[in-house]
């Protein structure tokens, strides 16, 4: 066999790094964004700040995407247009279509705390979770690390819960099944092979290297180091060139997605990334603006890339084309923003008007199906982002709730009945407090039939104590 040269044709990985640095800024809340925006102008020579007056509200030459107004339960629908990011990311501006200031109480604008078992815990009881699996899973999430992985085993588990659930470790893994599909992708895995399939099994069918990329995380991940590529590939029988595709591949992954979800810094204040504003009897959508000047390509830099020599020039297109993927993906990022929070208007238009008591039964699969993005992305998209709204500024998150049947054969959500719970125990009469049994009763009498310890779970969540410690001598 003589050695030759051969070309051949094959496709990109699917997380480049120009996807990569989407989801990363998705994630970051307004202040996070605008530290990451500070430091990325600061190291990259062909980012500058546009010193040029600020968009203003009703500015035509804006090219931001548009705003939905909503009304009567129905929705008209915004145009998107790809020159609305910005002809090629030449320019961007996050914050557009409002300019108010928030002159309420700063105490009120501190964000809460939101770590990994916070998210977790909040995706998983928006699923239809019985109640004995309910109480697994948050088992479960208490046991995972802040890298994401379940480092207690699943006897261990099962021993935590007694005495109040007996369950076997098949049944503690069926629930463990259901928390490793929860955002961030890779959570509850129990090794490093286990975190990287449930990776890769999250990537599309066609992606290159893919299925490879699976048999190596699961039987040779641990082997990996001592073997190298050119082990692993005599053991599948594959050629080198497919074998390196395939840990190209696995690099791309994440091997700490907990990581991904962390506690702010303390004292962290809130700065709404949207506004919901009634106008005209009709609910409006805007990506919040805070006079923020615009990010731009520096034209001096761009036009020396011409005349520099063979390195200089090198080095500047570099930049210049970090600089495009920040631009259009920072561009991206609120018009993904803006397209989930319409879709949250349209379908909690009703809590916007009535409050909490309104707020029917949301999930991030039903608002990942209607603006056709992934469950992991809407939780990106709403994780640690805050609207401001005639009713105050609120977390992106009080738009979701869990349902429970209707004796009308729909739904309440879990936040609506909270709020019923809240009116009744407000409005009882201090010498002879509702039991939790004779708040199910009435409750069931409006048609939502709860269980008493469902009531007594809520009642615990308000903080709102026992019976027998509200009982007050008028």
């Amino acid at each position: 066999m003589k050695p030759r040269l051969q070309t051949s044709l094959g496709q990109h990985l699917v997380l480049t790094p120009q996807l990569r640095q989407a989801l990363h800024l998705l994630q970051l809340s307004a202040l996070e964004l605008e530290a990451e925006i500070n430091a990325a102008v600061e190291s990259n020579p062909l980012l500058d700040w546009d010193e040029s007056e600020p968009l203003r509200v009703g500015d035509d030459s804006a090219d931001a995407p548009a705003a939905e107004a909503v009304g009567d339960g129905e929705a008209k629908d915004a145009e998107f247009r790809d020159d609305d990011w910005g002809q090629s990311g030449e320019a961007w501006q996050e914050s557009r279509g409002w300019q108010g200031d928030d002159d309420g109480d700063p105490v009120d604008r501190m964000v809460q705390t939101d770590s990994l078992h916070d998210h977790l815990a909040w995706q998983l009881n928006l699923g239809q979770l019985s109640v004995r699996d309910l109480r697994i899973g948050l088992m479960l999430i208490d046991a995972i690390d802040d890298d994401g992985y379940l480092r207690e085993s699943l006897d261990a588990i099962a021993q935590s819960l007694l005495p109040e659930i007996q369950c076997t470790p098949d049944e503690i893994l069926a629930v463990l099944r259901h928390v490793q599909r929860l955002d961030p992708v890779g959570v509850g895995a129990r090794d490093l092979g286990e975190c990287l399939v449930l990776q890769l099994d999250n990537l599309p069918d066609d992606t290159p290297g893919r299925t490879l990329a699976r048999r190596i995380a699961t039987d040779h991940i641990d082997r990996l180091p001592r073997i190298g590529i050119e082990g692993v590939a005599a053991e599948l029988c594959c050629e080198l060139e497919r074998a390196e595709q395939a840990l190209a591949l696995l690099r791309s992954l994440d091997p700490r997605p907990g990581a991904q979800i962390g506690d702010l810094p303390a004292n962290t204040y809130v700065t709404p990334d949207c506004v919901i504003t009634r106008q005209q009897g009709m609910w409006r959508v805007t990506l919040a603006n805070e006079r923020q000047p615009r990010l731009t390509i520096h034209r001096g830099y761009e036009q020396m890339i011409q005349h520099a020599g063979s390195s200089d020039a090198g080095y500047l297109r570099g930049r210049l084309q970090e600089a495009r993927w920040l631009l259009k993906n920072l561009a991206q990022r609120g018009e993904t923003l803006l397209k989930v929070v319409q879709c949250l208007v349209r379908e909690q238009s009703g809590f916007l008007e009535f409050g909490p008591q309104a707020l029917r039964p949301l999930t991030l699969r039903e608002v990942a199906a209607e603006v056709g993005l992934h469950e992991s992305t809407i939780s990106r998209s709403i994780s640690r982002k805050y609207v401001r709204t005639p009713r105050g500024t609120i977390p992106l998150r009080a738009f979701f709730a869990s349902g429970i049947g209707t004796e009308g054969g729909g739904e309440a959500s879990s936040i609506a009945i909270q709020e019923m719970i809240k009116r009744l125990v407000e409005a009882e009469n201090p010498r002879k407090p509702l039991s939790d049994a004779r708040l199910a009763e009435m409750l069931k009498a409006t048609g939502v039939p709860v269980a008493r310890r469902t009531v007594a779970k809520y009642r615990e969540l308000l903080s709102i104590p026992s019976s027998h410690e509200r009982v007050r001598v008028a």
